[in-house]
This record gives C-alpha cells, sequence and structure tokens, in this order.
C-alpha cells in the first residue's frame, strides 16, 4: 500500500469521526493523539476555536511513570486531563478518538477520565 493511499484512509477516518461530534464551552472535546510511544489529549471548545486544557504523558513526573506499562500511564493521563476539567467546572466531554480504534491505550485514557469525575 502506498503512502498516498495510507495518509487519505487515515484523513477519511477522522473526518468520519469529526463529522458526528463538536465540542463546545461547557461540553469540550477530549482529542486524543497516540504515537507509538507517547500519548496526548486536549480539551477543545470548537465553537471559540480554544485549548481549555491539555495533558500528554511527559507531564507525569519520571518516578510516577517508571516501571508502568503505556497502558497504566494513559489511564493516569485521563485522570489528569479529567481533574483539570473539574477545576474549571466541567463535568462533561465529547470524546474524540481521531483515526484509532477505542481500545488499548485510547480505552484507557477515557476510562481514566471517567474514573476521575468526567462523563462522556
Amino acid at each position: 500500500m502506498s503512502n498516498l493511499n495510507t495518509s487519505t484512509a487515515k484523513a477519511r477516518r477522522i473526518a468520519r469521526v469529526r463529522a458526528r461530534i463538536s465540542g463546545t464551552a461547557t461540553r469540550p472535546r477530549l482529542a486524543v493523539f497516540r504515537s507509538i510511544s507517547h500519548i496526548y489529549v486536549q480539551a477543545i471548545d470548537d465553537v471559540a476555536q480554544k485549548t481549555l486544557a491539555s495533558v500528554r504523558d511527559t507531564d507525569i513526573a519520571e518516578a510516577q511513570r517508571k516501571g508502568k506499562k503505556k497502558t497504566e500511564i494513559s489511564t493516569e493521563v485521563g485522570k489528569m486531563i479529567a481533574e483539570r476539567l473539574v477545576k474549571q467546572g466541567i463535568n462533561q466531554a465529547v470524546f474524540d478518538r481521531r483515526d484509532k480504534r477505542y481500545h488499548g491505550r485510547v480505552k484507557a485514557l477515557a476510562e481514566g477520565a471517567r474514573e476521575a469525575g468526567l462523563t462522556f
């Protein structure tokens, strides 16, 4: 498969997910980006085109990350984004998995956010 077809397919998957969801100030979009070794999440207000909060796995202290698997770190990232949003008075969000399937690290991040008080 050529690179052009791969990138086109990825863009289609992202567009398909984004066609159904949009974030607001009271219910932001949690956009997850997962690379091979890191995970990032942003809470985005699409109406005002602003990022309300963001967290990445490198925000967690090295001592806390040591010895943990990437899935466990993703759960902590989910908890951190939820805590930051709850401090701002936001209890609901829309989950944007982008082109990734809802399993593994993406699912762990969502479950961590739910544990910390965020509802999807």
